[in-house]
C-alpha cells in the first residue's frame, strides 16, 4: 500500500472513530465520515467495503496492539518477576486506553450491545484477554490461593481499566479529571496497584514465609 492510501485510510479511520464515539454507529453515515475526513466517500467502500468494514477496522485497530500489550508481558514471566510483569502490563493498559481515549471509550461501550459484532469480539478478542489476565494473575499467586478467586479478581481489574474511558464525561464533569491526563492515570494506576496487592494476597494460612516487597517498578 502505498504512504497517500495509507494516510487516507488512517484519516477515515480516526474520523469514523470520531464520529462513531459522539453520534452511534448508527447515526453517523458514510457522508460524515467522508467529510470528516475530507475525502470522497468512494475512498471508504474501496478500502473497507463500507460502514461495517470500517466499523471492523476500528475495532482491530483497538484489540491488536491492546492484546499485544498483554501478550509482551506474559512472555516476560519466563525470566522476570510475575507481579512487576503484571503492573507493567496495567501501567501499559492505561496509558494506551488514555493515548487513544475516543476509541477506547467506543470500543467498550460497543461491547455493552448484545450484537453481533459484540459476540464475535467476545469469542474472539476478549477470550484471549482473559487468558493472559488469568495467566499473569495465576504467576503472582503461584501454588497458594489469593484472598479472591482469580475469576473475580480479573472481573473487577476489567472493570477498574475500562471505567474512567467508558465514563470520561461523568469524571470529567463531576470530578473534574480526565482519564488522557497523565496525571490522573499515574494516580489511578497507583490506586489500582494497591487493590490488586490486596486482592492477590496469600492467605495466612496458605504461606510458609513472608512475601519479600516488591521491587520497584520499572519506568516504561
Amino acid at each position: 500500500m502505498s504512504g497517500q492510501a495509507g494516510i487516507a485510510k488512517q484519516s477515515i479511520i480516526e474520523a469514523a472513530i470520531e464520529l462513531f464515539t459522539t453520534k452511534g454507529f448508527k447515526g453517523t453515515t458514510i457522508r460524515d465520515i467522508a467529510g470528516r475526513a475530507r475525502l470522497n466517500s468512494a475512498n471508504i467502500s474501496y478500502y473497507f467495503q463500507g460502514k461495517q468494514g470500517l466499523l471492523e477496522a476500528c475495532l482491530v485497530s483497538f484489540f491488536e496492539p491492546y492484546l499485544s500489550l498483554l501478550e509482551k508481558e506474559n512472555k516476560k514471566v519466563a525470566w522476570e518477576d510475575p507481579e512487576i510483569c503484571f503492573h507493567r502490563a496495567i501501567r501499559k493498559i492505561l496509558v494506551f486506553q488514555s493515548d487513544h481515549h475516543l476509541l477506547t471509550r467506543f470500543v467498550w461501550r460497543e461491547i455493552t450491545i448484545d450484537s453481533q459484532i459484540s459476540r464475535e469480539i467476545i469469542s474472539s478478542y476478549l477470550m484471549k484477554e482473559r487468558y493472559y489476565f488469568k495467566e499473569l494473575t495465576s504467576a503472582v499467586i503461584g501454588e497458594h490461593h489469593s484472598a479472591l478467586p482469580v475469576s473475580m479478581i480479573i472481573i473487577q481489574l476489567k472493570g477498574m481499566l475500562s471505567t474512567p474511558f467508558l465514563n470520561s464525561h461523568y469524571i470529567s464533569e463531576v470530578w473534574g479529571m480526565h482519564p488522557k491526563e497523565p496525571y490522573f492515570i499515574e494516580k489511578y494506576y497507583e490506586s489500582i496497584i494497591d487493590w490488586l496487592q490486596e486482592a492477590l494476597k496469600v492467605q495466612k494460612s496458605d504461606m510458609h514465609a513472608d512475601r519479600p516487597p516488591a521491587p520497584a517498578i520499572k519506568t516504561v
